[in-house]
């Protein structure tokens, strides 16, 4: 039986598809899509963290109380993902699987294989292949790897070690049918317009200011690899005009999503952008606070401009195209 909360969202707007299995779940999709045919713009949300579906055999295996995979869970942003959808049009996946079981934003062979039942000698033998060598990759080195291990503050979240080929199953019926979704996705809109552009909508908890005002909000595009510069700017003015304080790529400069689906050569651009808890939340991070809908305004404003950027990055690259033809 799931665990879950009141606020899982459901979307009735055509073109919704269900995609993925939850293992354990098996009535439940690893995540949605909603894909406008044609697409009214060419912006694709994505929100990798904001599932909320805990499989009983999952909890039963947790060390530490359940309320701690909150710090896990983007918390809510799938309703404010949602709300932005519907006010623009955008195509949007949500995931419905939780972060805590397979982390959407890490690469295959970001593995901390001591966690895995004989993980190493059996991967050999077997032959890894999408999952690389057997090696932590640096996140999982943190305990924030494929699957998350520990957290600052909590330790181990696992009683137990996770057996290989239950890895194997995550991967299978989550993480690539997630990725192959989205970049369907991004490739139908980026056919359609000339150009795309990938926001990762992700939040985060509350940052220490160091002196000056903390950030409530973190733009990430790889150091400039993932997103035209154009693009940035205009997302910059559109947020700073809400009056929040914001970074760039610190300390979130985005992750395995923008590596594998930003591809500016073809058209294809990826930000990635953290809101504060905070900001969106009520005091305890759990619930919708006073600011939800000041945030989803923003956002759709945001997503309005860089619709329109977009665009015309997507003319400019059909008349070239025309001309070289």
């Amino acid at each position: 039986m799931a665990a879950t909360d009141d606020f899982s969202s459901s979307d009735s707007r055509a073109g919704t598809v269900h995609g993925g299995v939850i293992p354990g779940l098996p009535a439940y999709a690893a995540f949605r899509t909603v894909q406008p045919d044609p697409a009214s713009i060419p912006v694709v949300l994505a929100a990798p963290h904001a599932g909320r579906c805990y499989p009983a055999d999952l909890l039963a295996a947790l060390r530490v109380p359940r309320h701690v995979l909150l710090r896990l869970e983007d918390r809510l942003i799938d309703c404010v993902a949602d709300a932005v959808a519907r006010e623009t049009g955008a195509p949007i996946i949500i995931a419905q699987a939780p972060r805590a079981m397979i982390d959407l934003n890490r690469a295959l062979d970001d593995i901390d294989w001591d966690m895995l039942v004989d993980g190493p000698r059996l991967a050999l033998s077997r032959g890894v292949g999408a999952l690389g060598h057997p090696g932590s990759g640096h996140r999982a080195r943190s305990g924030l790897g494929l699957v998350p291990r520990r957290l600052p503050g909590a330790g181990e979240l696992w009683k137990m070690r996770l057996a290989y080929g239950d890895l194997v199953q995550r991967i299978e019926s989550i993480h690539q049918p997630y990725h192959t979704a989205l970049a369907g996705l991004v490739e139908a809109v980026r056919r359609q317009w000339g150009a795309a552009l990938l926001i990762d909508l992700h939040s985060m908890p509350p940052l220490a200011g160091h002196g000056r005002p903390a950030p409530k909000c973190v733009i990430g595009d790889r150091f400039g690899t993932a997103c035209d510069g154009e693009l940035i700017a205009s997302l910059f003015t559109c947020l700073a005009g809400a009056g929040l304080p914001l970074a760039h790529n610190r300390p979130y400069a985005g992750g395995f999503v923008l590596d594998r689906h930003a591809r500016r050569s073809t058209g294809v651009h990826a930000v990635q952008i953290e809101i504060c808890r905070s900001v969106y939340l009520d005091a305890g991070l759990v619930e919708p606070g006073p600011g939800f809908d000041a945030v989803v305004a923003m956002l759709v404003a945001m997503v309005r401009q860089l619709a329109d950027d977009v665009a015309a990055l997507g003319r400019d690259r059909l008349r070239w195209r025309s001309a070289a033809e």
